[in-house]
């Protein structure tokens, strides 16, 4: 019994790693919706493909955008001061990325986290069909991230 059990979690194992692989090899298939859990509050996120063929991640919706006078909350740690105006549900995350059909993966880009208020090189892989891992880093130390596909 315990022979069998282990072979059907190996076979499930190396099936969600094929589809995983399967995602990972078109760089539209990143193009879509995702929710973050990210920071204690959920929020959504667009990916979207621009005209140079590079794809950008915005935020449209976060459970808690408004602040405790019920105004909208703004991006007010955003290092660029033109951009602290900005709607929390309209901050980009990422703009630029691009998909490299070599290595599998999506790069060349900073990701913006608006919680710290800080950008930081990006990359990005399917790790299953429907959960994206987004690792971001600077000068080597990183931190991992997973946003998972709205159906």
């Amino acid at each position: 019994m315990k022979k069998i059990l282990f072979t059907l979690l190996c076979a499930m194992t190396f099936s969600l790693t094929a589809f995983a692989q399967d995602m990972n090899s078109n760089g539209d298939n990143i193009i879509g919706e995702y929710t973050s859990d990210r920071g204690g509050s959920l929020s959504k996120i667009r990916v979207t493909k621009a005209e140079d063929g590079t794809y950008s991640a915005q935020v449209y919706w976060v459970e808690n955008a408004l602040d405790k006078n019920g105004n909208k909350r703004k991006d007010v740690k955003n290092p660029d001061k033109s951009l602290r105006n900005v709607d929390i549900d309209q901050v980009v995350l990422i703009s630029g990325l691009k998909y490299d059909a070599k290595d599998k993966e999506w790069s060349g880009a900073d990701i913006y986290d608006p919680t710290m208020g800080m950008k930081v090189s990006v990359d990005v892989e399917f790790i299953s069909p429907t959960r994206l891992k987004l690792f971001g880093n600077i000068l080597g130390i990183g931190k991992k991230v997973y946003w998972d596909k709205i159906k």
